[in-house]
């Protein structure tokens, strides 16, 4: 069966692709997802509608127009940590009860046919303020979890893997700023996907 594959969220998703070219991956994790359904020589079909600084509200606003329109029969959500930053950089919070809500209003319009899979946003201490910053993050991070149980969504996780790769490897080698991903923190974020992604169709790992 050939998939078509959307994926939505933030800059991590975006990935710097080329707005202007539909076709455009960027260079990270979905770049890297379709380099392997290519290699699995899946049929699928990858679109990347990720946008940088997104928030789940910024999100919601495309929702219908920019990531329903294409019509995915697999659906892929990662936003959150920009909920998270922007109290810290721009005291302008969102609060849990209101991410959740906007998260939940977009997966309410997802036809029940498509399978979906749900992001946890990461944080890899960076900087020691940034400790903080889980305080604001945890709660999300546990939002999507719980939205993803109540819909039957796939859960893919991050969090405890990149923290453990950077506490590994530091922080530099996956994400410098404790948010961006260098290759490596996408190769993981990938796999991550990949795994979650076969065990929703059902079979193992390839």
């Amino acid at each position: 069966m050939t998939h078509r594959l959307v994926f939505a969220g933030d800059s991590i998703t975006d990935a710097g692709r080329d707005r202007a070219d539909d076709e455009s991956l960027g260079d990270g994790y979905v770049s890297l997802v379709a380099d392997e359904l290519r290699r699995r020589d899946d049929g699928a079909v990858v679109l990347n509608r990720g946008i940088a600084g997104n928030r789940a509200v910024d999100l919601e606003r495309r929702w219908a127009d920019e990531v329903l329109a294409e019509g995915p029969d697999v659906l892929t959500v990662y936003v959150g940590v920009n909920d998270t930053w922007r109290r810290f950089d721009s005291d302008d919070p969102t609060s849990v009860e209101d991410f959740e809500a906007t998260y939940r209003r977009m997966l309410d319009t997802v036809p029940a046919a498509t399978t979906v899979l749900l992001v946890e946003p990461y944080l890899v201490i960076a900087r020691p303020e940034q400790r903080d910053w889980l305080t604001d993050l945890d709660p999300k991070r546990a939002a999507v979890a719980r939205l993803a149980e109540e819909r039957g969504a796939r859960f893919v996780p991050l969090h405890e893997a990149m923290t453990a790769a950077a506490a590994a490897q530091g922080a530099a080698a996956m994400a410098p700023d404790g948010v961006h991903p260098t290759p490596a923190g996408s190769r993981l974020i990938a796999d991550a996907w990949l795994t979650a992604f076969d065990a929703a169709l059902g079979r193992a790992r390839a």
